[in-house]
């Protein structure tokens, strides 16, 4: 896959070098069989330089690459089937946010997670997976009929946050975000959340109460973007690189801190470079955490889920 961002233009070099080494070798008949496997070679070691090295802000610019995978593209690439499921019986369907019945292995889940987009016209038609009320309101419409069910839930997290216009605040974003942080504590069923892209805010919260909570390698998870941290504090975005440092943002800030429960590994580049494969690596956790935690009783399952949120973060009492 071609690179991107400015960090990976050593790497664009090298394929580009690669790419010349090959043509040259079509048109003259000379092998160059021996350059080119130096040239590959140097690209790979490059990559692993590269992508293991990078920082807080190069990992949110990874969060939000065109390409890569959203909630449908890992439904259609784990799940034998699955069946949408619209609207919060109050409003309206919000698009930002997608749910419906699915199986994965022969076993019954509800998916639920943001949806941005593709290209200009689904962002609009998607918001940009920036969920108003409604959209918290048919996420917990759908968890609720899981309950019912006795189906566990999957949340896919992928936002620049909830909605912030005037009138998501009039018909109550704040109450159908705590209101879905209150029932999702105790929901009566097996709860894994994964931030996949980006995970900003309360908009991501809405959905992120879970029994187990886990980042993909190249996500970021905070309260605020690092551009707005930075509009705020030095009223201008340069010093967005700053920001995403202080925020501590990144998994392994996350992991650190005992926010998340684990890191899901991304393959090389990111999971837009091996979709696949990353959809793989997640179905694999997925099952492996609902035969843990199916083994368990209700009341303990959310007896922990509760002790763990509750756990989080620390007090000094003056």
């Amino acid at each position: 896959m071609k690179p991107t961002f400015d960090f990976e233009k050593p790497i664009s070099i090298l394929m580009e070098e690669l790419e010349k080494v090959k043509l040259a070798q079509e048109k003259t008949k000379v092998d160059f069989s021996a350059t080119i496997r130096e040239i590959e070679a140097k690209i790979d070691q490059t990559q692993h330089n590269v992508y293991n090295n990078l920082t807080g802000w190069q990992k949110v610019q990874m969060s939000r690459h065109p390409e890569r995978p959203q909630t449908l593209d890992y439904i259609e690439m784990m799940c034998e089937d699955f069946i949408e499921l619209h609207g919060d019986r109050t409003v309206k369907d919000d698009k930002a946010i997608v749910g419906g019945f699915a199986t994965i292995e022969g076993k019954p889940v509800m998916i639920i997670g943001h949806q941005k987009g593709k290209n200009t016209k689904e962002r609009q038609y998607r918001n940009f997976g920036m969920a108003n009320p409604e959209g918290y309101r048919k996420a917990l419409r759908l968890m609720k009929l899981a309950e019912k069910f006795k189906v566990p839930v999957i949340c896919l997290i992928d936002t620049m946050g909830a909605y912030p216009g005037l009138e998501a605040e009039e018909r109550g974003q704040g109450e159908a975000i705590a209101r879905n942080l209150l029932e999702m504590s105790v929901l009566k069923v097996p709860v894994l959340c994964f931030i996949v892209g980006e995970g900003a805010s309360g908009g991501a919260l809405g959905i992120g109460i879970g029994d187990k909570v886990y980042m993909f390698e190249y996500s970021w998870y905070s309260v605020i973007s690092p551009e707005s941290c930075s509009s705020i504090l030095w009223r201008s975005w340069d010093h967005k690189e700053k920001a995403a440092d202080a925020l501590k943002l990144t998994a392994e800030d996350m992991l650190k801190n005992k926010l998340i429960d684990g890191i899901v590994k991304e393959p090389l580049g990111g999971a837009q470079n091996a979709p696949d494969q990353m959809a793989a690596t997640l179905k694999a956790q997925i099952l492996t955490d609902l035969d843990e935690l199916g083994k368990k009783k209700i009341e303990k399952l959310i007896t922990e889920r509760i002790d763990k949120f509750s756990s989080m973060g620390v007090v000094n009492e003056h």
